[in-house]
């Protein structure tokens, strides 16, 4: 008989009792970090996580009555987060409060908030049914069924990189790049989303002029009504454009998000990016921080990354019939050897400590 064939109360009686309980009880926590994350969503979604952000304590009917919830759900929302330690909870005042540690994390505007991420999260689940069906055929899922929730969560959680490490850490790395900026330059974003990159540096930069291209037409509506909305319309415009197939004009500084390991051509898209590169140019290239290597990227964010690529990264690649590198597969083994194949230079990688992302300043 082989293991497959086995029955449950054989297999279970051939393991260690222990070893199942461990393991079911490392199941039962990863089910309950999931909820967690819902019940943490929600509060994101109601504004409840600003409430507390003042550090003070709040009784049930006082945190309902400020949030303007219902009191009965308020109980209940406080207790799973105060049973996850998300808040704490002194049973002799009956006070709920937020660690003043959690506040950025999950209540105020800052480079690790992650209520974004929450509702990005949220939006995938809407494409469970198509992921599911993909697993059977190979093919993916294509941008256009993903949800709002999606698109407005992901644009939140990078948005803090874009607000406060873009300016403030990364370019600093590059002083070549921002000396460029400052002088005026003339910038390119491939795969801009919904512009928060351009933005920002057109706010920092008012000398260079900056062009976003995405094929996702939503996207760039989206950009379009950002930018003006910021005021920058002037020196920042978005086109819908496949730019895999070429980029109009030439670019000082063409940058790439978290761009090269969702493209469908991603040796194509590098080839694309290399000929509208100046001379002289310069290639800001972010994406994953992970290894070429699946034992290098063992743990939760590792986990994460992988279970991100099946619900994103590689299915829209697929979608398009495309090359499916994943969420891992521009790690920086593969990054240096795809940008050399596409003619670039030096691939340098900045001194930037970031657990999500690696910054490469590639030559010409």
């Amino acid at each position: 008989m082989t293991t497959t064939q086995l029955t449950t109360t054989q297999l279970t009686t051939t393991i260690n009792p222990a070893e199942i309980e461990a393991f079911a009880g490392r199941v039962t926590a990863d089910t309950s970090a999931w909820m967690v994350t819902t019940m943490a969503m929600i509060g994101d979604r109601l504004g409840l996580w600003q409430v507390f952000a003042d550090g003070a304590a709040r009784t049930t009917a006082e945190f309902a009555g400020q949030a303007g919830i219902s009191r009965r759900y308020a109980q209940e929302w406080l207790s799973s987060m105060a049973s996850h330690g998300y808040l704490t909870y002194d049973p002799a005042t009956g006070g709920f409060a937020l660690p003043a540690a959690a506040v950025p994390v999950l209540a105020a505007d800052s480079p690790v908030y992650f209520g974004g991420l929450h509702q990005a999260l949220y939006g995938l689940t809407a494409v469970l049914d198509r992921i599911t069906d993909a697993f059977r055929h190979g093919n993916g899922v294509p941008m256009s069924e993903y949800g709002d929730d999606w698109w407005e969560g992901l644009e939140r959680f990078t948005g803090g990189a874009f607000d406060h490490l873009l300016p403030q850490q990364w370019l600093p790395a590059m002083p070549a790049v921002q000396r460029r900026l400052e002088a005026g330059a003339a910038v390119a974003d491939v795969g801009c989303g919904r512009g928060r990159a351009l933005i920002v540096l057109a706010q920092h930069f008012p000398q260079s002029r900056f062009t976003g291209f995405d094929i996702h037409p939503e996207s760039i509506a989206a950009a379009r009504q950002a930018a003006a909305e910021a005021g920058v319309s002037d020196r920042v415009v978005f086109e819908c454009l496949d730019a895999a197939a070429g980029l109009p004009g030439t670019y000082d500084v063409i940058t790439t998000f978290d761009v090269i390991h969702d493209a469908a051509e991603p040796d194509r898209l590098l080839r694309a990016i290399r000929a509208a590169l100046r001379t002289d140019g310069r290639y800001v290239c972010v994406d994953i921080n992970a290894s070429h290597e699946l034992p290098a990227n063992a743990g939760p964010l590792g986990a994460y990354f992988y279970g991100i690529s099946v619900l994103y990264c590689l299915s829209t690649s697929l979608a398009q019939h495309g090359a499916g590198l994943g969420t891992c597969g521009f790690n920086e083994h593969t990054a240096r050897l795809m940008c050399a194949a596409a003619g670039f230079g030096e691939v340098r990688r900045t001194e930037i400590d970031n657990p999500f992302n690696i910054v490469y300043e590639v030559s010409a």
